[in-house]
């Protein structure tokens, strides 16, 4: 009876074909819901629920619809999210489905972030993993921070760098969406990456999922990205391709990589189409814009055999659509997150970027992709955190579009900031705000001297830096586009006038600027926002005054420097006292 049974286990089933007679060889398998990027278009702005840890499938179940699913004509695989590297044991898991192939299954393949891939990579390539595709939309590390939520530019560059560089893999992609007015403008500098490397590049139309807005203006049809490229390229020749592809490949004359065209919302190719979904708790998506779920973990749960599995996959399978709704008709309310889902990690924010140009076009890949195309990108750092220490930007909404924080359901409670900063000056500039040798004409040249008189005549230094920075408090939400308005409640300013530290020498030795101005603002408040801005925008005003009035004696060598928020109080995230110097 075991021999029976094991013969049967090996024993080749019927196609799983639907009522247009379209065979489903391929099917993506969702590791797991969790990410560790935050895209915007992956990852609604609410989040999403995930589900409790023993919802998600084993990987014994896995296993189990895999081998069904490859005895019933499926020659691919992919593993997909979430971020499927996240998953424990991916390198065993990846062992197991290798063993399929002598049951018919020919590919292995990952879609991945490259977040945390590179260390790993080699061990899933020994494991039988032989198609990678990398996600990444931008070559710009700062937009990445944006797009993302998290750093990590580089690190996907190792990725994509070991993946070019590794035997074991048949295929590399890099998966690129485009979005108008966000990086659309890196188009050519991604063809470019093609010119020396095995790589194919594929550009993929924005598409909506749950709880995002589609915005039909953000995409860029295929025909226009192929024109654009054109103009560079005149040469560029399609590539034949098989017709349940996903992409429709070209290939630049020259070039050893190639570049392809995922037109899921211009030019769907839904005739064709041969895929099938498993997501992370176990239901089987036909078709990755329909909402329906069918949950095969449930009925395996239940104790279902494999001829009832089978009839739930081949009754889920005929009932696949023609093709899915249009633009303006798919379903985003019912349906799942792209992150729920596994697939494509897609990210949409709308923030103008720098073209490359020449420097791009001069990448060579042979050597280290990492290390050249860092080289070539400027290298910013966000600043801003959440109170998780996750660098998030609080200030943009999910389409990349400058937003005021809401803060309609917030208390009013008091609220304190203090600021401080400084201006350097020379001894002059401290003579004439002290008030020291108020008859200079003995002792200065004549242009000094009239500099002096000039300086002079403007009225106390101080005073009146005290009263300009006062005004710019008030005026931050002026200048300063997103700032709420607040009502303060006091603002204090001081002035003072003092000998820079030695270890604080802002200049070599033989041009130090021995005096200061140190500029302190206190300003409290009581509101549903902070004061920080307020106190800042005081200090700096207040500074920016005394270099206008001293500019005439010491415009050449004041600086300003070390303006920072050296205390904050008030709100839900934490009070700080800032030592200065630190």
């Amino acid at each position: 009876q075991d021999r029976i049974t094991q013969i049967d286990s090996r024993t080749p089933l019927p196609n799983l074909v639907d009522s247009f007679k379209r065979k489903h060889d391929y099917l993506r398998i969702s590791l797991t819901e969790r990410c560790n990027l935050r895209c915007f278009y992956c990852m609604p702005n609410e989040g999403v629920q995930l589900s409790p840890a023993e919802h998600i499938l084993t990987d014994d179940e896995i296993m189990r619809l895999a081998t069904l699913f490859v005895r019933s004509g499926v020659t691919k695989i992919r593993l997909t999210g979430g971020e499927p590297t996240i998953r424990k044991g991916l390198g065993a898991l990846i062992k197991k489905l290798d063993s399929l192939r002598s049951l018919g299954l020919t590919s292995i393949a990952m879609t991945s972030n490259g977040l945390a891939l590179h260390r790993r990579l080699p061990e899933l390539i020994e494991s039988g993993l032989d198609h990678l595709n990398l996600s990444l939309d931008t070559l710009d590390p700062f937009k990445f921070q944006i797009m993302t939520r998290r750093p990590g530019h580089d690190a996907v560059l190792k990725s994509l760098d070991v993946a070019l560089s590794s035997r074991g893999l048949q295929s590399v992609k890099l998966n690129v969406v485009v979005v108008k007015g966000l990086n659309d403008s890196e188009v050519l500098d991604f063809v470019e990456l093609t010119r020396h490397s095995d790589l194919c590049v594929r550009f993929i139309e924005f598409m909506p999922f749950s709880g995002k807005i589609l915005f039909s203006s953000k995409v860029v049809p295929s025909e226009e990205l192929l024109a654009l490229i054109k103009e560079q390229h005149p040469a560029i020749e399609q590539v034949r391709t098989a017709p349940s592809d996903t992409a429709r490949l070209w290939k630049v004359p020259g070039h050893r990589g190639g570049i392809g065209f995922i037109s899921s919302m211009s030019d769907h190719f839904c005739f064709s189409c041969n895929r099938l979904r498993i997501t992370a708790d176990g239901k089987i998506k036909v078709c990755l814009f329909d909402a329906k779920e069918i949950s095969l973990r449930d009925e395996m749960r239940r104790g279902a055999d494999d001829g009832k599995l089978l009839e739930i996959v081949r009754s889920a399978v005929w009932g696949k659509k023609e093709k899915h709704a249009g633009m303006d008709n798919i379903d985003t309310v019912t349906n799942r997150p792209m992150i729920l889902i596994g697939g494509r990690q897609l990210r949409n924010v709308e923030r103008p970027t720098p073209h490359l140009g020449s420097a791009t076009a001069a990448l060579r890949l042979s050597h280290s992709f990492a290390t050249r195309l860092a080289s070539n990108c400027v290298q910013r750092q966000l600043s801003t955190r959440s109170a998780t220490d996750e660098p998030q930007l609080t200030h943009i909404d999910a389409t990349g579009q400058p937003s005021m924080v809401d803060v309609s359901s917030k208390e009013a409670t008091q609220r304190s900031a203090t600021a401080l900063g400084h201006i350097y000056i020379p001894k002059i500039a401290y003579n004439l705000i002290l008030g020291i040798d108020s008859q200079p004409a003995r002792h200065l040249p004549p242009p000094h001297e009239r500099a002096w008189a000039k300086s002079s005549s403007k009225g106390p230094v101080l005073t009146v830096a005290q009263l300009a920075a006062i005004m710019g408090c008030k005026r931050t939400p002026e200048l300063i586009p997103l700032c709420h308005p607040l009502p303060l409640s006091n603002i204090s300013v001081t002035l003072t006038p003092e000998a820079t530290p030695q270890d604080e020498q802002m200049l070599p030795s033989d041009h130090q600027l021995p005096f200061r101005i140190r500029c302190t603002a206190t300003v409290t408040c009581e509101g549903k926002t902070g004061v920080e801005m307020e106190a800042l925008m005081a200090v700096s005003i207040g500074l920016l005054t005394v270099w206008d009035m001293l500019k005439a004696i010491a415009g050449k060598d004041m600086i300003i420097g070390n303006i920072m928020v050296s205390h904050k109080s008030g709100g839900k995230s934490s009070s700080f006292v800032r030592e200065e110097g630190k």
